[in-house]
């Protein structure tokens, strides 16, 4: 009898028209599903399945300050409310019943911040927005899952945020496993059967700037998924 996909709940930004937003999810979509899942796109205009393997949070708005205790800086961008709400219930249910959990960008920085963290608001240098982009080289901390994915070799990796995590502001319970220019690049969980982020972006494959070697915490994520399945009900 074949085995059927673990299922990932994703969490996107609600379609608003915008090109973008639509390519964005389908490249996230497309990763998850390429690694072996079947992906499940939630939003906070959408509802969430019964029955889930992983949950999968991915780039987006920026999160609400006050959720870390911060006054909004001026450089601070759009938010959403209803989404913060949504990927910190997911979280939960997440911790409750041991899920593997993936975290992109901005679902690093809500991770952080649901293990008690803080951002930094605004950095330059790692959107084009923001002016040209450093190339990111990323190390993985030799042992760690990170490096378990990806390898011990140093690896490029696209840079598209304007928040960051420093070290000072990492959650309780995590640990740092790459930094670049000062700020956390990766972490992880040691104490959860998977859990990791990274503030990279894997799912855009065509990157010149997206190693190969950051792409493997999808198949990574997906082993772990189908490794042990731990459903949410």
């Amino acid at each position: 009898m074949q085995k059927s996909a673990p299922r990932v709940v994703t969490t996107l930004s609600v379609l608003n028209g915008s090109d973008l937003r639509r390519r964005s999810r389908e490249r996230y979509l497309t990763a998850l599903r390429d690694a072996g899942f079947d992906a499940i796109a939630v939003d906070a205009a959408g509802t969430v399945p019964d029955v889930f393997d992983a949950v999968c949070l991915t780039g987006g708005e920026d999160l609400e300050p006050a959720r870390f205790g911060a006054a909004a800086d001026p450089r601070t961008e759009k938010i959403d409310a209803a989404r913060d709400a949504l990927e910190l219930g997911l979280l939960a249910t997440a911790r409750e019943h041991d899920l593997p959990v993936l975290g992109i960008c901005r679902g690093l920085q809500v991770i952080n911040v649901d293990y008690g963290g803080s951002l930094v608001q605004h950095v330059v240098g790692h959107r084009e927005a923001n002016g040209p982009i450093v190339p990111h080289v990323a190390v993985a901390v030799p042992g760690s899952k990170l490096a378990a994915a990806c390898g011990a070799a140093p690896f490029s990796v696209n840079a598209r945020h304007h928040q960051a995590v420093a070290e000072s502001g990492l959650g309780s319970g995590l640990v740092p496993t790459a930094s670049i220019d000062g700020f956390v690049e990766a972490f992880e969980d040691p104490a959860r059967r998977w859990l990791v982020a990274v503030q990279w972006h894997p799912e855009r494959l065509a990157d010149p700037d997206m190693s190969v070697a950051g792409t493997r915490v999808f198949s990574a994520f997906a082993a772990a998924a189908a490794r042990q399945p731990a459903r949410a009900r």
